[in-house]
């Protein structure tokens, strides 16, 4: 029976790098985003370059229904997956008071509660069929505090922590979970997230979003619990644990509050 991968946040971004890098490497595709347009797009380039299938779904995951729905949809189908990627994720910044609840919400919807429902699912549907993969995409965010992006930093520490926990739970049924931390990244995230990235652009932490494709594609391929793309990333992943946290949660806060336009 033919297997595919499920790609989430797959029109852009690190979600589109990862699309291109697993079909150029053989692997069928399902595709979900919320533009249809360019996922018409990519899934016919896709199919034409690699001779993979490539299909795709639009859904909001940051909607409650639609994301029922699709998980229902996941339930019933006959189709099988043998590597799950999460990669849909926002951000927002600024102080957590002035921003609106609304856009606080959809954040979690789409960061935590998409991506542990699709883990469930598919995971579960892994576990009965022998094996499989899940890549979930955190950030090196996920490693200590960020004031003024509070929200953002503490969803991609769910994400960090919950995919240790589910790849120590699931080794025993042939289930692989890795956990990819990017850092800065070449996206449209700057930008939908409000953020001034301007001066971070040629800086040399800035990576390209294949470039952390590719990493991540190496890391899945050795089965790497943490996937840290660029040795600079690496060291500040690894540096909130030599400070103070009150230090950590003055250093973060600068930071983040000198590149949000609040």
């Amino acid at each position: 029976m033919t297997r595919y991968t499920l790609i989430t946040g797959a029109s852009s971004g690190i979600g589109l790098a990862m699309a291109e890098a697993l079909a150029r490497r053989g692997r069928n595709l399902v595709l979900i985003a919320r533009h249809r347009e360019a996922l018409e797009a990519i899934a016919s380039e896709l199919t034409q370059r690699f001779g993979v299938e490539v299909l795709f779904r639009v859904c909001d995951l940051g909607e409650p229904l639609r994301l029922s729905g699709f998980i229902l949809e996941l339930e019933q189908g006959e189709r099988q997956f043998d590597l799950l990627v999460n990669c849909a994720g926002i951000g927002t910044c600024g102080p957590f008071f002035a921003q609106e609840w609304a856009d606080q919400q959809d954040l979690i919807d789409i960061n935590i509660t998409a991506l542990s429902r699709l883990c469930h699912t598919i995971g579960n549907a892994m576990a009965l069929q022998g094996g499989g993969q899940i890549l979930n995409v955190a950030s090196i965010a996920g490693f200590q505090p960020g004031p003024w992006m509070s929200t953002y930093y503490a969803s991609k520490a769910y994400v960090l922590h919950f995919s240790e926990g589910l790849r120590e739970e699931l080794r025993g049924v042939g289930v692989k979970v890795s956990v990819l931390c990017p850092g800065p990244t070449r996206t449209a995230f700057f930008r939908t997230a409000n953020l001034e990235a301007g001066r971070l652009d040629n800086s040399k932490l800035m990576m390209n979003a294949e470039e952390v494709a590719l990493a991540a594609v190496r890391g899945l391929e050795r089965n790497r619990a943490l996937i840290i793309p660029g040795w600079q990333n690496r060291l500040l992943a690894t540096a909130p644990r030599f400070m103070p946290r009150w230090l950590a949660r003055k250093l973060y806060g600068a930071i983040n509050k000198h590149y949000c336009p609040h």
